[in-house]
Parts: C-alpha cells; structure tokens; sequence
C-alpha cells in the first residue's frame, strides 16, 4: 500500500468516525430537547420520555434539524407553550452543545 493509500484511507475513517459522532450528538440533543420541551409543556415522567422519542422520531423525517424544530414549535402552540422561536434555536443549539461534551467524555 503507498502513502497515498495510507493517507487516503485514515482520511475516510476519520470522516466516518466524525460523521458518527455527529449522528450521536444529534441523536442525544434530540432526547434532552424532548425532555425539556416535555418539561416546558407540563409533561413529566413516562409522558416526557415518550415525549423525547417522538422528537428523536421527528429527526428522520429530512436532513438538517428543521424538521426537529417544525416539531417543537407546533407542539408548543397547540399546548400554547410561550416561546419564541429564538428561545427554541438557542436551546437546540445549547443541547447540542452539552450533547457533545457529553459523547466526548464517554469515550
């Protein structure tokens, strides 16, 4: 195998590794979005974590996290939860970012 091979090939592992990590992250920023936004609506215990899953159900339904905040922000205005949208980006944004740390220090 060349160099090139060599360089190649941990180039490609360490992109899926990466992308792995990011689909993790994502996956946990979804579930700690849920329980808060379950919190945010009055639901709390079994309803919260079913609640969560149903957020990190909503994730598959397109690429990128609209389809994660379309979800929220209908839910909270049927429950006529009052939050802006703003407060909802900056909170999926927080998540993500205690979602990482939290991947990260696993392992």
């Amino acid at each position: 195998m060349t160099t090139f091979d060599k360089r190649k090939d941990a180039f490609e592992n360490k992109f899926a590794h990466d992308a792995e990590l990011r689909f993790k992250a994502e996956a946990r920023r979804n579930k700690l979005l849920g329980i808060w936004a379950a919190g945010e609506m009055g639901k709390a215990g079994d309803a919260a974590a079913a609640y969560a899953k149903e957020v990190i159900a909503s994730d598959f339904e397109q690429a990128g996290e609209e389809d994660v905040f379309r979800k929220i922000r209908k839910d909270f205005d049927a429950a006529g939860t009052n939050r802006t949208d703003a407060q909802i980006r900056a909170k999926m944004a927080e998540l993500m970012t205690t979602a990482m740390e939290q991947i990260a220090a696993e392992g």
